[in-house]
C-alpha cells in the first residue's frame, strides 16, 4: 500500500507529537516531517517529499502567517494539497485560506475529521481543483484590472521573465516609456520592484503581514 505522506506545520510541539501519533496510527498515512515556523516550513518543503500539508493558520501569535507559508509552499510544489488548521471561525480567514490554494479548512477541535479529509484531498481532488484554478484566475484578474492594456502587456512579459532590454525590443518601446509604465504598474500594485509585483500577483495578493 502506498502511504500518504503528511507534512505538519504547527507552532505547538505537543500538538505535533500528538498528531504524529494519531496520523501514523492510520494504515495508509505517515508523517514525514514537521515544522514550527513559516521559514522552517518553506525550507523543509523544498527537500521533503509529501502529498499533504497540514498547516496551522497562526504560526505566530496575532498573525495569519500560515496562509503566507501555504502560498509559498504551493508556488514551489503545486502538486501538493494543503489543509488549513485553526481555532478561528472567520469568513475572511477562510476565504484567504482558499485564496492561498488550500483545499480544505478544518478546526483543530475537529481533528478526528483529518484522516477522511486527507484521503479525500489526495484521492478525489477533481471538482475542488477545478474550482481553485478558476478562483486563482479570478484573483489574478482582480489584481490586474486597474492596469491599462499597455501596462498589462508589460506586466505579462515581466511575469514571463523578460528583461527590460528584451521588452524594449519586443514592444518597440523606448527605455523611458517602458520605465514610466513599469513605475505606474508598481504604484497600482502597491509594491517597490518588478519582482515584488510578479510575486504578489502569483500569490494572489497574499504577502507577509509585515511587508506593507
Amino acid at each position: 500500500m502506498n502511504r500518504i505522506h503528511v507534512f505538519l506545520v504547527e507552532d505547538d510541539p505537543d500538538w505535533i507529537k500528538s498528531m504524529t501519533v494519531f496520523l501514523n496510527a492510520q494504515e495508509d498515512m505517515i508523517v514525514v516531517g514537521a515544522a514550527e515556523s513559516p521559514e522552517q516550513a518553506i525550507a523543509m518543503a523544498q527537500v521533503l517529499s509529501f502529498d499533504i500539508v497540514l498547516m496551522d493558520i497562526q504560526l505566530t501569535a496575532g498573525r495569519l502567517d500560515g496562509i503566507y507559508a501555504a502560498a509559498e509552499i504551493l508556488e514551489r510544489k503545486p502538486e501538493a494539497k494543503v489543509i488549513m488548521l485553526t481555532s478561528l471561525d472567520d469568513e475572511l480567514v477562510i476565504t484567504q485560506s482558499y485564496t492561498a490554494g488550500a483545499v480544505n479548512y478544518i478546526e483543530k477541535s475537529n481533528f478526528e475529521e483529518l484522516p477522511a479529509a486527507i484521503r479525500s484531498a489526495v484521492r478525489q481532488p477533481g471538482s475542488m481543483e477545478v474550482l481553485l484554478k478558476e478562483f486563482a484566475r479570478l484573483k489574478r484578474e482582480e489584481q490586474l484590472r486597474s492596469l491599462t492594456p499597455a501596462e498589462r502587456e508589460v506586466f505579462d512579459l515581466l511575469d514571463e521573465g523578460y528583461t527590460h532590454s528584451q521588452m524594449e525590443k519586443k514592444l518597440f518601446k523606448t527605455e523611458s516609456t517602458l520605465k514610466n509604465q513599469i513605475n505606474k504598474i508598481l504604484k497600482k500594485l502597491g509594491v517597490r520592484s518588478s519582482r515584488e509585483a510578479v510575486e504578489k500577483v502569483r500569490r494572489k495578493g497574499i504577502v507577509r503581514e509585515n511587508d506593507n
